[in-house]
């Protein structure tokens, strides 16, 4: 049982308030982080409206035209589904029902609103960036165990989505959407995020038995991906630290495993399951632990508990 190497009750799996802290600290700084470039985009759109003396004057300034967009609250996403005349309407309304009742005031009031919608779309953002959190920090673990072992090993470029030669590059777990290695004569793709065919679902980590060329996008099924005995091991990553969601993040995590255990033992397979989890509390860490001494789970691990993840990830460098 793997698990023993780095669990020995499900006390070991209980967050720490201590990391708590520090995950909610990760987020405000990445947070920090993503909203700089808005602040920018903010003076420089109030750089160029100080120009005008009165709010129908920023009509004629043509550098913040599409700034007067998104103060009127209109996103990136909805300028494109707008006719002209529609978008002239909503700078219109802008100034109409709020610069002009602002006074002299009426750049701050655009610098404001300007800020608010583009709050509310880093908004929308941040709402995933926990779970890229999780996934990032399981990812560097995984490198660093890779250059620790001596291991070589290509990554799946999220740009260019080309397989790249390893090297030694900050941040480079921030564009990894796969892994491949070799370990003794066995070949070994680890795919992010993938929709797998007999689950019908999206899965956060699959595990192949196969090289990367064996895995083909799409609906071919000579992929890969569309044969079960290729699965090693599939796992579910939840990296949201807050502990007010820790028990719906397991329960989702839970039932998908337990679909993926189902299918597969449809076709006669049993791949390995996995979880990861950042947000771990005391009952839900009591139901895992169980699971994994009933063999139900093959591994888990508290994301922010360093031996456990290199204990996991070492596991399943080796499968």
């Amino acid at each position: 049982m793997p698990f023993k190497n780095h669990l020995k009750s499900y006390k070991n799996l209980i967050t720490p308030y201590e990391q708590t802290r520090a995950g909610f600290i990760s987020l405000a700084l990445e947070k920090t982080r993503k909203a700089t470039p808005f602040i920018e985009e903010a003076k420089a759109l109030r750089a160029f409206s100080v120009k005008a003396t009165k709010p129908e004057g920023l009509l004629a300034i043509s550098q913040i035209q599409n700034a007067l967009l998104v103060a009127a609250g209109i996103s990136d996403k909805a300028k494109n589904h707008l006719l002209e005349s529609d978008k002239n309407k909503a700078i219109a309304g802008l100034i109409e029902e709020f610069l002009k009742p602002s006074g002299k005031h009426f750049v701050d009031e655009l610098v404001y609103r300007f800020l608010l919608t583009r709050g509310d779309s880093l908004g929308g953002s941040m709402r995933n960036l926990a779970g890229k959190l999780g996934e990032w920090r399981f990812t560097r673990m995984l490198i660093s165990i890779f250059a620790v072992r001596g291991v070589t090993f290509k990554y799946l470029d999220s740009r260019s989505r080309e397989w790249m030669a390893s090297h030694d590059e900050p941040d480079i777990e921030k564009r990894v959407k796969g892994l491949y290695w070799v370990f003794g004569k066995a070949k070994r793709t680890l795919a992010y995020n993938l929709t797998v065919p007999i689950v019908r679902k999206n899965v956060d980590l699959c595990l192949f038995d196969c090289a990367p060329n064996e895995i083909i996008s799409g609906e071919n099924k000579n992929s890969a991906h569309y044969k079960p005995k290729k699965y090693l091991a599939l796992g579910e990553l939840k990296g949201g630290i807050d502990p007010a969601g820790a028990d719906e993040h397991w329960k989702t995590a839970n039932s998908a495993l337990e679909r993926i255990r189902t299918a597969f033992a449809g076709v006669d397979c049993n791949p390995h399951t996995f979880f990861i989890g950042a947000a771990i509390e005391s009952a839900m860490a009591k139901e895992i632990y169980q699971q994994l001494s009933n063999h139900v789970l093959s591994n888990g691990a508290n994301l922010t508990n360093e031996d456990q993840v290199v204990s996991l990830c070492d596991w399943l460098i080796k499968i």
